[in-house]
């Protein structure tokens, strides 16, 4: 069934940290609806954390924490073998900083979205899935948990359901689907797509929910937003245009 609501777009920001500069926060926070926001355990600082915020503020952008495994050095893309009091502790402790540093600027942090390698193993084991659901769900006050959309979403609302939380399913605009409605692996070749295969994946979503996967098969993807990355300018255009592409559907 094509989508009844306009897709959001959401962008991984605030990655920068001490002398290293990363992604084009500035040149993408106007054209997204929903920042990520780096807590400072795969990227980011505590000033970075600061001036993304600002920046979202000044473009009226809803902000979520993006916490990640503690890995600077492998960019959060690492899978560590944490228990699921260590993963509860460490993605409370970092959505509590984002969401204290939000509450300075008159902001509130309305949704997490684990990064890289927390982000894959939140979709494939059930018990890292369920440890980040806890924690979202005893946080203090409501917040919204964000993950992939794919042909197990409705086991994933269920899931949900009984820790009484809200959430949002995702689609990614540059990354190539495998058969199984999961996104293909970046070591495997095509797994990003060119700017071509993006925008036609994008026009595919707002017109009927789907995309097509590496081996041509069509599958209905959940999603109230669309991930778009921005850390180069030809990146940054191609958001103003799936921005476009989403206004008129």
């Amino acid at each position: 069934m094509p989508q009844t609501n306009k897709l959001k777009l959401n962008c991984d920001l605030g990655e920068s940290f001490g002398s290293w500069k990363v992604g084009m926060d500035e040149a993408v926070m106007p054209h997204v609806d929903q920042a990520n926001i780096a807590c400072g355990f795969h990227a980011g600082d505590p000033l970075v954390m600061h001036k993304t915020l600002a920046l979202a503020k000044k473009y009226d952008v809803c902000v979520g924490a993006h916490p990640g495994y503690p890995d600077l050095v492998g960019f959060g893309r690492r899978s560590i073998n944490a228990s699921d009091a260590e993963i509860q502790s460490m993605v409370q402790y970092q959505m509590a900083a984002l969401d204290g540093m939000a509450a300075i600027q008159g902001l509130c942090m309305e949704y997490v979205k684990p990064h890289g390698a927390l982000y894959n193993d939140m979709m494939s084991k059930d018990s890292v899935r369920a440890s980040i659901m806890q924690a979202v769900a005893n946080y203090h006050r409501p917040v919204v948990l964000m993950l992939q959309g794919t042909p197990d979403a409705e086991l994933h609302r269920q899931e949900a359901n009984q820790y009484g939380l809200q959430i949002w399913f995702e689609a990614f605009a540059d990354r190539c689907y495998e058969d199984d409605g999961r996104l293909m692996s970046r070591t495997k070749a095509g797994a990003v797509h060119s700017r071509e295969k993006m925008l036609a994946q994008v026009r595919r979503l707002c017109d009927s929910g789907t995309v097509i996967s590496a081996s041509g098969k069509e599958i209905q993807l959940h999603a109230n937003t669309l991930c778009v990355h921005g850390d180069n300018m030809e990146g940054v255009n191609a958001i103003a245009e799936i921005r476009q592409l989403i206004q008129e559907s």
